[in-house]
């Protein structure tokens, strides 16, 4: 299986040496701009949910974003524990390798990038099947771009992505009623803009 994965990262940083059109624009949505777009998303959701009312909205949002930082959390101690180190240092000396953004000196496996978005991408299902589903189109260029930037094996994204999901998953199950119940009861305080614009209150 690593054999496959370290030949599946070769062929596609093999592309990006013949693509050197895309370099800036996948750099810069693997490093930054790919999580920068997806949090936007969220943040979006959560006023829209809130301008119209709608606390389930407005809670589903805010637990899209708690698992893309529980997520990232969890992936701390997994890396750690499974210790793989980056292709870009366990490669570099063998390979020829196109490498886009500095090459960090944390594990590889999961991707932190990945289980963020994969998080933010499931999390944003629950609140709208369109908008989750541009959530994980987006999801799957990010990781898509941390191969092609040459920091990750593609293993490395499938394991974020996926784990990123069962996060933003398990909390949706979990907190959903303990939050529609603080939601409801903030509705009724001082603090009710927090949860709620001018609109009538929807549950």
């Amino acid at each position: 299986m690593r054999s496959l994965d370290r030949h599946l990262y070769l062929d596609v940083n093999s592309l990006t040496r013949h693509s050197h059109w895309a370099h800036g624009f996948m750099g810069a949505y693997a490093n930054w701009a790919g999580l920068t777009v997806l949090t936007v998303l969220v943040l979006g959701a959560f006023l829209w949910a809130r301008r119209r009312g709608s606390l389930d909205g407005v809670v589903t949002a805010v637990l899209a974003g708690v698992s893309a930082v529980v997520a990232l959390g969890i992936n701390h101690f997994v890396s750690q524990a499974v210790a793989r180190v980056r292709p870009c240092h366990a490669l570099v000396a063998h390979h020829h390798l196109d490498i886009l953004l500095a090459c960090a000196r944390d594990y590889s496996f999961p991707s932190d990038h990945a289980m963020i978005g994969g998080g933010i991408a499931i999390g944003l299902v629950f609140f709208s099947r369109r908008l989750g589903a541009v959530a994980i189109l987006l999801a799957l260029l990010l990781a898509f771009a941390r191969v092609y930037a040459g920091v990750h094996y593609p293993a490395d994204v499938v394991a974020g992505l996926i784990g990123g999901g069962l996060v933003a998953t398990v909390l949706w199950l979990l907190l959903r009623a303990p939050a529609m119940a603080l939601a409801v009861k903030l509705s009724h305080t001082p603090l009710r803009p927090l949860v709620a614009g001018g609109m009538p209150i929807r549950t």
